[in-house]
């Protein structure tokens, strides 16, 4: 396993890890800004568990899920981006929107090209135009959203250069930069669309640890030992 990329890991798993920790003595941490449920010696962290977005971890790391959970994402890449709200995992409400905001020939968008060129051509202010409205109808599906529903988590994938954009748009997004239950989407989005976002709720429900380099050993011992102990299961069968 490497060190910094997510794994999928199954409920069983997990509690083995939490398990594992009290054994040996390690500090276990829900670190709330992230969600995730951290495993740690004295000295440094050892493994770092996204947690389902639809639970939240008791003193112990063990799951509690949400009786009534709703959850609304927003994804947005240049030119493309999509909402969703769901409750209690269904989803109830999309949107793509799209926008001319590519330069064809360049390839590059409008909002990278102001910053170098400027924007006197004609062509220039229509893709200006579309981005902005872009941005004003991104937040005011989301305003629908939190108007409409009790939101209780936000969930957002925004290109670093998108984002002041974003949220500088008319009306204002429904949550500030710092906002307590707004998360980052912890994986990359390149496309979102509507069969991305029904992904990426899928695994912003699962378990995915991330190992630091200590972590690696602590989190492969305990591979080891569970195929042991199937192979004695099957041995004394």
């Amino acid at each position: 396993m490497n060190s910094g990329k997510p794994k999928k890991i199954s409920e069983a798993s997990y509690q083995d890890l939490l398990r594992k920790a009290e054994k040996n003595g390690f500090k276990g941490e829900f670190l709330k800004e992230s969600h995730q449920w951290q495993i740690a010696t004295a000295d440094s962290w050892l493994v770092r568990i996204n947690l389902p977005w639809d639970s939240n971890p008791d003193k112990w790391g063990q799951l509690i899920k949400k009786d009534d959970h709703h959850l609304a994402l927003v994804m947005i890449r240049a030119g493309i981006a999509s909402t969703g709200y769901f409750h209690n995992g269904i989803l109830l409400d999309h949107k793509v929107f799209r926008a001319y905001m590519v330069r064809q020939k360049q390839g590059k968008s409008q909002i990278k090209y102001l910053k170098t060129k400027g924007k006197s051509r004609a062509g220039s202010r229509v893709r200006l135009g579309e981005t902005t409205e872009f941005f004003n109808e991104i937040s005011n599906r989301l305003a629908s959203y939190d108007h409409d529903f009790p939101i209780d988590t936000w969930g957002i994938s925004c290109a670093k250069t998108l984002l002041p954009f974003f949220f500088e748009s008319k009306p204002s997004p429904p949550f500030s930069k710092k906002q307590e239950n707004l998360f980052s989407i912890p994986f990359h989005i390149s496309h979102p669309g509507l069969e991305t976002l029904e992904q990426t709720h899928v695994k912003l429900n699962q378990l995915q640890i991330t190992c630091s380099e200590a972590g690696i050993g602590f989190y492969e011992s305990l591979q080891i030992e569970n195929r042991d102990s199937s192979a004695s299961a099957e041995d004394d069968w």
